[in-house]
């Protein structure tokens, strides 16, 4: 084993599931990930969740987040405030394979999504009190929760591996990619090789609080997300074609994969910081 020094390059919050994301200096790391991250997500009228696979003008929907409030600005839409506390009538959501307790946040909300949407559309907060365990058979038996995320609290890329794809791109006469294509909460930077991060077990994170540890379990397969622009919602298929030459993973049979999903060890309500340093452990 060796370690390699990183620095948080930057962290990401993303509130609603499969809409815009928000770049943010610091973030509270609570059990299921940082907090408000996909705290809240948009349903179909049966409670399944619905994302940009197949709604991509979803990532046009920006969220803003204030002190007491949810901002939410959409192409041909009013701002849609959502209290950061309130909820309405409890219900259950269905996020993957997993039916889970929610809370509706009302009509109002309901009504700007499904007019944006162009079709039935509420938007649901899940409850703090349920418990979504992760898949044990990644996180090695440690016992590890996540919200609205696909399977895990957190996701980490480096830059390492965003430039080797843009350069890779640009080989192929393609533009560059921004890394919120990749949905990530915790970038990093300091490692010399793209990719290094599926190779890393546990990261140590300095905090105000203390370290923070950090897992890293299960690389992240990619669907057609990152192929949305995340300024104008068009679609295309550069990105997939590119990871298709280099990043099919046999660890997930052949699934092209970018980044890390990672649990949380240890630094519950420690704020995980953009600047902070962390040691990250080689296992081979």
């Amino acid at each position: 084993m060796s370690d390699h020094s990183v620095t948080v390059h930057s962290l990401h919050l993303h509130p609603i599931k499969s809409c815009a994301g928000i770049a943010v200096r610091e973030g509270l790391l609570i059990e299921t990930g940082l907090e408000l991250d996909r705290a809240w997500m948009v349903v179909d009228d049966e409670g399944r969740f619905l994302t940009q696979r197949e709604l991509p003008q979803m990532q046009l929907v920006k969220p803003t987040l204030r002190t007491e409030d949810l901002v939410l600005r959409a192409p041909g839409m009013l701002a849609l405030h959502l209290a950061i506390h309130a909820v309405e009538e409890p219900c259950r959501a269905t996020v993957w394979g997993d039916e889970v307790a929610a809370y509706d946040m009302g009509k109002v909300a309901a009504q700007w999504f499904t007019d944006y949407l162009g079709r039935p559309a509420r938007l649901v907060r899940f409850d703090p009190e349920h418990q979504r365990a992760c898949d044990a058979r990644w996180t090695g038996g440690l016992p590890a929760q996540t919200a609205f995320a696909d399977g895990f609290p957190l996701l980490v890329a480096s830059t390492a591996s965003l430039a080797e794809l843009n350069r890779r791109l640009a080989a192929a006469g393609h533009p560059p990619a921004a890394m919120e294509r990749f949905r990530p909460n915790l970038v990093l930077e300091g490692l010399e090789d793209a990719h290094a991060e599926d190779f890393i077990d546990e990261l140590t994170i300095e905090s105000p609080q203390g370290p923070i540890v950090l897992k890293l379990v299960k690389p992240c397969s990619r669907c057609s997300i990152p192929d949305v622009d995340p300024t104008t919602a068009q679609t295309g298929h550069a990105i997939t074609d590119t990871l298709l030459g280099y990043r099919a993973d046999p660890r997930l049979n052949g699934a092209l994969t970018f980044g890390m999903n990672a649990i949380i060890v240890s630094g519950i309500d420690h704020l995980l910081q953009v600047g902070a340093r962390g040691e990250g452990t080689i296992a081979f």
